[in-house]
Protein backbone atom coordinates (compact mmCIF):
# COMPACT_ATOMS: atom_id res chain seq x y z
CA UNK A 1 0.00 0.00 0.00
CA UNK A 2 2.43 2.56 0.89
CA UNK A 3 4.87 1.60 -2.16
CA UNK A 4 1.66 2.36 -4.59
CA UNK A 5 0.81 6.14 -2.70
CA UNK A 6 4.91 6.68 -2.94
CA UNK A 7 4.91 6.51 -6.99
CA UNK A 8 0.89 7.41 -7.67
CA UNK A 9 2.15 10.61 -6.16
CA UNK A 10 5.71 11.14 -7.42
CA UNK A 11 3.80 10.35 -10.81
CA UNK A 12 1.36 12.79 -9.78
CA UNK A 13 3.87 15.67 -9.12
CA UNK A 14 6.10 14.74 -12.35
CA UNK A 15 3.21 15.50 -14.03
CA UNK A 16 3.55 19.08 -12.82
CA UNK A 17 6.39 19.61 -15.36
CA UNK A 18 3.74 19.56 -18.09
CA UNK A 19 2.07 22.94 -16.15
CA UNK A 20 4.82 24.66 -19.29
CA UNK A 21 1.16 23.82 -21.47
CA UNK A 22 -0.15 26.89 -20.11
CA UNK A 23 2.20 28.68 -22.01
CA UNK A 24 1.00 28.24 -25.26
CA UNK A 25 -2.50 28.65 -24.88
CA UNK A 26 -2.34 31.40 -22.55
CA UNK A 27 -0.99 35.05 -22.16
CA UNK A 28 2.17 35.92 -20.27
CA UNK A 29 0.05 38.70 -18.20
CA UNK A 30 -2.44 36.29 -17.29
CA UNK A 31 0.69 33.90 -16.20
CA UNK A 32 2.60 35.92 -14.42
CA UNK A 33 -0.84 37.43 -11.85
CA UNK A 34 -1.22 33.74 -11.08
CA UNK A 35 2.19 33.47 -10.48
CA UNK A 36 1.96 36.30 -8.27
CA UNK A 37 -0.01 34.46 -5.82
CA UNK A 38 1.26 30.70 -6.45
CA UNK A 39 5.21 31.84 -5.29
CA UNK A 40 3.36 33.14 -1.91
CA UNK A 41 1.18 30.90 -1.16
CA UNK A 42 3.81 28.13 -1.89
CA UNK A 43 6.96 29.47 0.01
CA UNK A 44 3.83 29.28 2.84
CA UNK A 45 3.52 25.57 2.55
CA UNK A 46 6.86 24.70 1.97
CA UNK A 47 7.60 26.87 5.55
CA UNK A 48 4.50 25.04 7.02
CA UNK A 49 5.76 21.78 5.86
CA UNK A 50 9.27 21.84 6.88
CA UNK A 51 7.89 23.53 10.66
CA UNK A 52 4.81 22.01 11.24
CA UNK A 53 5.41 18.34 9.91
CA UNK A 54 8.53 17.32 8.64
CA UNK A 55 10.64 18.45 11.76
CA UNK A 56 7.69 17.44 14.80
CA UNK A 57 7.93 14.03 12.61
CA UNK A 58 11.13 13.36 12.63
CA UNK A 59 12.37 14.62 16.13
CA UNK A 60 9.19 11.51 17.14
CA UNK A 61 12.14 9.05 16.08
CA UNK A 62 15.79 10.96 16.74
CA UNK A 63 16.38 13.34 19.05
CA UNK A 64 15.78 17.32 18.17
CA UNK A 65 19.31 17.95 18.20
CA UNK A 66 20.00 15.57 15.71
CA UNK A 67 16.82 16.73 13.73
CA UNK A 68 18.00 20.11 13.52
CA UNK A 69 21.25 19.51 12.38
CA UNK A 70 20.18 17.41 9.47
CA UNK A 71 17.93 20.40 8.76
CA UNK A 72 20.74 22.66 8.53
CA UNK A 73 23.03 20.18 6.46
CA UNK A 74 19.83 20.61 3.97
CA UNK A 75 20.28 23.60 3.66
CA UNK A 76 23.65 24.17 3.31
CA UNK A 77 23.40 21.25 0.25
CA UNK A 78 20.33 23.38 -0.78
CA UNK A 79 22.49 26.51 -1.70
CA UNK A 80 25.12 24.08 -2.96
CA UNK A 81 22.94 22.94 -5.63
CA UNK A 82 21.99 25.97 -6.42
CA UNK A 83 25.15 27.55 -6.87
CA UNK A 84 26.78 24.43 -9.04
CA UNK A 85 23.56 24.92 -11.13
CA UNK A 86 23.68 28.87 -11.60
CA UNK A 87 27.45 28.55 -11.67
CA UNK A 88 27.12 26.40 -15.04
CA UNK A 89 24.09 28.51 -16.15
CA UNK A 90 26.63 31.35 -15.95
CA UNK A 91 28.98 29.86 -17.67
CA UNK A 92 26.96 28.47 -20.47
CA UNK A 93 26.70 31.99 -22.03
CA UNK A 94 23.81 33.32 -23.82
CA UNK A 95 25.60 33.21 -27.35
CA UNK A 96 23.92 31.29 -29.94
CA UNK A 97 26.16 28.29 -30.01
CA UNK A 98 25.82 27.44 -26.90
CA UNK A 99 21.90 27.12 -26.40
CA UNK A 100 21.64 23.69 -25.93
CA UNK A 101 24.64 23.23 -23.38
CA UNK A 102 22.46 26.10 -21.45
CA UNK A 103 18.98 24.32 -21.89
CA UNK A 104 21.00 20.52 -21.14
CA UNK A 105 22.35 21.96 -17.77
CA UNK A 106 18.97 23.45 -17.11
CA UNK A 107 17.52 19.66 -17.50
CA UNK A 108 20.13 18.02 -15.68
CA UNK A 109 19.58 20.18 -12.70
CA UNK A 110 16.08 19.95 -12.66
CA UNK A 111 16.46 15.73 -12.79
CA UNK A 112 18.91 16.10 -9.75
CA UNK A 113 16.60 18.57 -7.91
CA UNK A 114 13.34 16.07 -8.89
CA UNK A 115 15.48 13.17 -7.64
CA UNK A 116 15.44 14.68 -3.68
CA UNK A 117 11.90 15.55 -4.36
CA UNK A 118 11.51 11.78 -5.18
CA UNK A 119 13.29 10.84 -1.88
CA UNK A 120 11.31 13.45 0.18
CA UNK A 121 8.07 12.23 -0.63
CA UNK A 122 9.08 8.24 -0.01
CA UNK A 123 10.49 9.27 3.27
CA UNK A 124 7.28 11.19 4.07
CA UNK A 125 4.96 7.92 3.16
CA UNK A 126 6.77 5.34 4.93
CA UNK A 127 7.18 7.98 7.99
CA UNK A 128 3.23 7.91 7.85
CA UNK A 129 0.77 8.42 5.16
CA UNK A 130 -0.32 11.96 6.07
CA UNK A 131 3.20 13.17 6.13
CA UNK A 132 3.09 11.88 2.77
CA UNK A 133 -0.02 14.17 1.85
CA UNK A 134 1.58 17.01 3.07
CA UNK A 135 4.84 16.49 1.93
CA UNK A 136 3.33 16.13 -1.68
CA UNK A 137 0.99 18.85 -1.53
CA UNK A 138 4.38 21.15 -0.81
CA UNK A 139 6.29 19.56 -3.63
CA UNK A 140 3.18 19.78 -5.96
CA UNK A 141 2.84 23.55 -5.35
CA UNK A 142 6.65 24.27 -5.43
CA UNK A 143 6.56 22.94 -8.60
CA UNK A 144 4.03 24.57 -10.56
CA UNK A 145 6.36 28.15 -10.62
CA UNK A 146 9.76 26.20 -11.17
CA UNK A 147 8.42 24.26 -14.12
CA UNK A 148 7.03 27.08 -16.16
CA UNK A 149 10.27 28.58 -15.07
CA UNK A 150 11.77 25.37 -16.50
CA UNK A 151 9.91 24.66 -19.55
CA UNK A 152 10.78 29.19 -20.66
CA UNK A 153 13.93 28.60 -20.32
CA UNK A 154 14.46 25.72 -22.48
CA UNK A 155 12.16 27.91 -25.04
CA UNK A 156 15.28 30.26 -24.58
CA UNK A 157 18.15 28.08 -25.38
CA UNK A 158 16.28 26.92 -28.43
CA UNK A 159 14.02 23.90 -27.94
CA UNK A 160 11.13 23.62 -29.50
CA UNK A 161 7.58 23.71 -27.54
CA UNK A 162 7.16 19.77 -28.27
CA UNK A 163 10.40 18.92 -27.29
CA UNK A 164 10.80 21.61 -24.18
CA UNK A 165 7.94 19.41 -23.13
CA UNK A 166 9.08 16.20 -23.93
CA UNK A 167 12.15 16.59 -22.13
CA UNK A 168 11.46 18.60 -18.73
CA UNK A 169 8.57 15.27 -18.34
CA UNK A 170 11.36 12.92 -18.90
CA UNK A 171 13.26 15.16 -16.19
CA UNK A 172 10.36 15.26 -13.88
CA UNK A 173 10.60 11.20 -13.73
CA UNK A 174 14.14 11.36 -11.52
CA UNK A 175 11.60 12.13 -8.91
CA UNK A 176 10.33 8.20 -9.27
CA UNK A 177 13.61 6.68 -9.54
CA UNK A 178 14.52 8.81 -6.43
CA UNK A 179 11.64 7.67 -4.53
CA UNK A 180 12.12 3.43 -5.44
CA UNK A 181 15.36 4.27 -4.31
CA UNK A 182 15.10 5.26 -1.16
CA UNK A 183 12.02 2.81 -0.60
CA UNK A 184 14.00 0.02 -1.50
CA UNK A 185 17.25 0.94 0.49
CA UNK A 186 15.84 2.75 3.39
CA UNK A 187 15.52 -0.59 5.87
CA UNK A 188 19.79 -0.67 5.24
CA UNK A 189 19.47 2.16 8.48
CA UNK A 190 17.59 2.21 11.02
CA UNK A 191 15.08 5.74 11.49
CA UNK A 192 16.37 6.78 7.69
CA UNK A 193 13.25 8.00 7.14
CA UNK A 194 13.41 10.50 10.09
CA UNK A 195 17.25 11.69 8.79
CA UNK A 196 15.45 12.02 5.53
CA UNK A 197 12.64 14.50 6.56
CA UNK A 198 14.96 16.60 8.45
CA UNK A 199 17.04 16.84 5.70
CA UNK A 200 14.07 17.45 3.35
CA UNK A 201 13.01 20.03 6.04
CA UNK A 202 16.22 21.96 5.42
CA UNK A 203 15.48 22.31 1.85
CA UNK A 204 12.42 23.34 1.85
CA UNK A 205 13.41 26.00 4.50
CA UNK A 206 16.20 26.99 2.00
CA UNK A 207 13.91 26.84 -1.04
CA UNK A 208 11.27 28.99 0.22
CA UNK A 209 13.82 31.69 2.12
CA UNK A 210 16.81 31.84 -0.79
CA UNK A 211 14.46 31.47 -3.96
CA UNK A 212 10.84 32.46 -3.14
CA UNK A 213 11.25 34.98 -0.60
CA UNK A 214 13.24 36.75 -2.73
CA UNK A 215 10.80 36.86 -5.64
CA UNK A 216 8.09 38.47 -3.55
CA UNK A 217 10.57 41.24 -2.40
CA UNK A 218 10.28 42.21 -6.09
CA UNK A 219 7.03 43.81 -5.38
CA UNK A 220 7.14 47.16 -4.07
CA UNK A 221 3.48 47.61 -3.16
CA UNK A 222 2.27 47.78 -0.31
CA UNK A 223 -1.02 46.53 -0.85
CA UNK A 224 0.46 43.91 -3.01
CA UNK A 225 2.66 43.37 -0.47
CA UNK A 226 -0.12 42.36 2.51
CA UNK A 227 -1.86 39.99 -0.42
CA UNK A 228 1.47 38.04 -0.61
CA UNK A 229 1.71 38.02 3.17
CA UNK A 230 -1.87 37.03 3.47
CA UNK A 231 -1.16 34.04 0.75
CA UNK A 232 2.05 32.79 2.90
CA UNK A 233 -0.04 32.66 6.20
CA UNK A 234 -2.98 30.91 3.95
CA UNK A 235 -0.57 28.43 2.65
CA UNK A 236 0.98 27.49 6.12
CA UNK A 237 -2.36 27.60 7.39
CA UNK A 238 -3.82 25.21 5.22
CA UNK A 239 -0.55 22.56 5.72
CA UNK A 240 -0.86 23.10 9.84
CA UNK A 241 -4.82 22.45 8.78
CA UNK A 242 -4.03 19.40 7.43
CA UNK A 243 -1.15 18.38 9.75
CA UNK A 244 -3.83 18.54 12.84
CA UNK A 245 -7.04 16.85 11.10
CA UNK A 246 -4.60 13.93 9.84
CA UNK A 247 -3.10 13.28 13.45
Amino acid sequence: MVLELIVGATLLVSLFSLVGIALLFVSEKRINSVLFFLISFAAGTMLGAALFDLLPHSSEEIEVALALELAFAGILAGFVMEKIIHWHHHHAGTAREHTHPLGMLTLIGDALHNFFDGVAIAAAFIAGIPVGIITTIAIALHEIPQEIGDFALLLYSGYTRAKALAFNFLSALSALAGALAFYFFSELVEHFESYALAFTAGMFIYVAAADLLPQMHKEKGISRSAVQFCCILAGAFVIWLIARSLE
